[in-house]
């Protein structure tokens, strides 16, 4: 694989919005990531796109075996095929009317050296010579793949359930493995020991005979320690963690794992100081893996790359990021919801972002998979739901069964946010004497759950003007907080001059700088919590929050130095900053009284 030719990528959005993101940009040298949740999307799109480039489809039916695997696959390498036609007309333009090779180099960092080396050539030997290096130095962005390791359920044919390796993250996994991709799987939502030893079973992720892994692996995780243990475990099978791309805890988008209060500045300030001694770890037990799988040991470690992602909203944020942490990569999320030329995003949703402000971004309790879950009010999925609920039928058909994980009622799992499931539970409910509070509390928790296996993906469908009768037309959306900022549509090329400093899309003048907005969602957070478990008398719930507020004032600490010391990334709002964090600091102080309990 060739080296990253934009300093940014696009992480993977929903189970849609980033479907077939690659063939929008990858041809201008920018990488991002497919979901492979669901594979009904992806055969739906694998359609979409033969039809578009005159391909013959053969569609593969969920009555065959290993459907999942097969679909996911097929799709992979068209994305693979799609991409490399794009590709080589854009190289292929300089031979015509260069507008799209003129579009690429226009789009790249302004300190390339592929931009700084085409304006030297030209400037000495004219636009010929210029031209033609170009066009042999350039390379597209990567395809690269998502699994949450932990929507991995269970399948099952007629009552028979199959063996572990037909399971939903197992058959994903397979699929990526056994395309002609040469990119990254992203593993996100922590270990899953079983898949991560599956993946021994695939060649691509081992070095071949030149010494070059065809297929990586990505982890996103949330600190030092989760990477070095998931690092170490994969390390012991022979396997190579290419890159740790570290996420904020809150300070992003969909699935929302919250840290005990450990803050992305110190989070990434321990990767950039231990990088070198993370590999050299990984390193001494990798070699012991390969040699017990029979693969020749290179003689100095594979690269790792930190990138980072989660909040980040102004070139001035992005080019810190590089410059004192040195991340290879910025991950620019939320913000490119807005760009519909980069990803799939019907009109009516468009609308709803844009006029978003912070109070409509709020953090929901909607995932069945009990995880936090960023959400924004109005949105179609949620109108669609109250629907229901007002008609006395709460809870979705199902249709798409990927997080049938409970077991409350039934001996085969369901869906917490499946009819049959919020039936049983309403009428469980119902059998309890409470008083009208407190029942009116626990039913709005029951119906609070939403099918987002469907919500995710439906805007792929509307967008490219697809059949949606089976999933219905309610679009679920998961912007971070940072989309309130972003009130307006534009253009793939408008919004990579904003992530470069070439431009500004940002009208609003009040956005808080991104460890700022990180720090207020922690508070708040912790406060939540708080008032959530108010038992003073609960010895290890207020261990946890204690804890969670030292550390958050241990990141207080460290901002202060940080703003202080570094002039010339905050001396315009050093004032400001230090402001806010003496007020945060404040507001913890009066959570935690001086004999040590915890108070609302």
């Amino acid at each position: 694989m060739t080296a990253a030719i934009h300093t940014f990528h696009i992480p993977v959005m929903g189970l849609g919005f980033t479907i077939d993101s690659p063939a929008k940009v990858a041809q201008y040298g920018i990488s991002s990531v497919i979901s492979l949740v669901d594979d009904g999307l992806i055969e739906k799109m694998r359609e979409l796109y033969c039809r578009h480039q005159d391909k013959d489809f053969h569609p593969i039916s969920d009555k065959i075996d290993d459907f999942r695997a097969k679909r996911i696959t097929a799709y992979l390498n068209l994305m693979d095929d799609v991409v490399r036609e794009k590709f080589e007309a854009v190289r292929n333009s300089v031979r015509t009317n260069r507008a799209e090779m003129e579009k690429y180099l226009a789009m790249l960092p302004s300190q390339s050296e592929i931009r700084q080396k085409f304006h030297d050539l030209r400037e000495e030997y004219g636009h010929g010579k210029a031209w033609e290096w170009v066009q042999e130095h350039i390379s597209p962005g990567k395809i690269d793949v998502n699994i949450m390791t932990k929507v991995d359920k269970a399948n099952y044919r007629g009552k028979e359930k199959l063996p572990n390796e037909y399971s939903d993250a197992h058959a994903a996994l397979r699929g990526f493995a056994q395309s002609k991709l040469e990119s990254s799987i992203v593993l996100s939502a922590g270990m899953n020991p079983r898949l991560y030893g599956y993946m021994e079973n695939f060649e691509d992720f081992f070095p071949d005979e030149s010494g070059h892994l065809k297929k990586k692996i990505t982890l996103k995780v949330s600190d030092y320690r989760s990477a070095l243990i998931q690092g170490k475990f994969l390390a012991k099978k022979g396997l190579w963690v290419s890159e740790f791309r570290i996420e904020s805890g809150l300070n992003c988008g969909g699935h929302a794992f919250a840290t005990e209060g450990y803050l992305m500045g110190p989070i990434l300030e321990e990767f950039s100081t231990k990088k070198d001694i993370l590999k050299k770890m990984l390193f001494k037990t990798y070699r012991k893996g390969l040699e017990k799988n029979g693969y020749d040991i290179p003689e100095k470690p594979f690269d790792i790359q930190i990138t980072a992602q989660g909040g980040v909203g102004t070139a001035e944020e992005h080019q810190f990021l590089q410059d004192h942490y040195d991340v290879d990569s910025v991950g620019w999320g939320s913000p490119f919801l807005l760009v519909p030329e980069a990803v799939s995003i019907d009109a009516e949703t468009i609308r709803l972002l844009q006029n978003a402000e912070e109070d409509d971004l709020y953090l929901s309790g909607i995932s069945p998979l009990g995880v936090p879950f960023n959400n924004v009010r109005g949105n179609t999925k949620d109108i669609e739901k109250m629907q229901w609920i007002a008609s006395d039928r709460a809870g979705s058909p199902c249709p798409k069964k990927y997080v049938q994980f409970d077991t409350e009622f039934t001996e085969k799992p369901i869906c917490t946010a499946s009819r049959q499931y919020q039936y049983l539970k309403v009428q469980q409910l119902n059998e309890q004497d409470l008083d009208p509070v407190a029942y009116q509390k626990a039913y709005d928790e029951i119906v609070e759950k939403a099918c987002i296996c469907v919500g995710l993906g439906t805007s792929a469908l509307l967008s490219n003007d697809l059949d949606t009768t089976k999933e219905g037309g309610g679009v679920s959306v998961c912007p971070g907080p940072n989309m309130a900022y972003f009130s307006k549509e534009v253009s793939l090329d408008k919004m990579v001059d904003h992530i470069y400093g070439r431009d500004n899309v940002i009208q609003r003048q009040d956005r808080p700088q991104m460890f700022i907005k990180e720090l207020s969602l922690y508070v708040n957070y912790l406060k939540d919590q708080i008032a959530d478990n108010p038992d003073p008398d609960d010895e290890k719930q207020q261990k946890y929050f204690s804890k969670f507020r030292e550390n958050l004032l241990a990141g207080i600490e460290y901002y202060r130095n940080l703003f202080s010391d570094l002039d010339v990334y905050f001396q315009s709002r050093k004032s400001e900053l230090l402001e806010a964090l003496d007020r945060f600091e404040e507001e913890l102080s009066l959570l935690v009284p001086e004999q040590g309990v915890l108070v609302n």
